[in-house]
């Protein structure tokens, strides 16, 4: 099992968010503010399984709109889960 944790642009989180859903991937969409994309951004946590990563990153760069070639858009991280469970 893996966890995306997509840092991206506030202005792309509602396109990513809702491509996302329509992909059948479930968001955890959470403010907050930082460094990475040095402008207002949101977090979006994906929990998923390994071989729906490549898709799901897919989706991400699609859904982003595009700036200029200097801006970045996102800043995607994939994390092993080494274990998972609903209380």
């Amino acid at each position: 099992m893996k966890l995306i944790i997509a840092v991206i642009k506030d202005v792309d989180t509602e396109p990513v968010t809702k491509a996302l859903t329509a992909g059948n991937y479930r968001v955890t969409r959470i403010a907050s503010t930082g460094g990475l994309l040095r402008r207002g951004v949101a977090t979006i946590l994906i929990g998923l399984e390994d071989d729906q990563v490549d898709g799901a990153i897919q989706i991400i760069r699609t859904a982003a709109t595009e700036g200029n070639n200097d801006e970045k858009r996102a800043t995607v991280f994939v994390v092993t889960v080494d274990r998972f469970s609903q209380i």
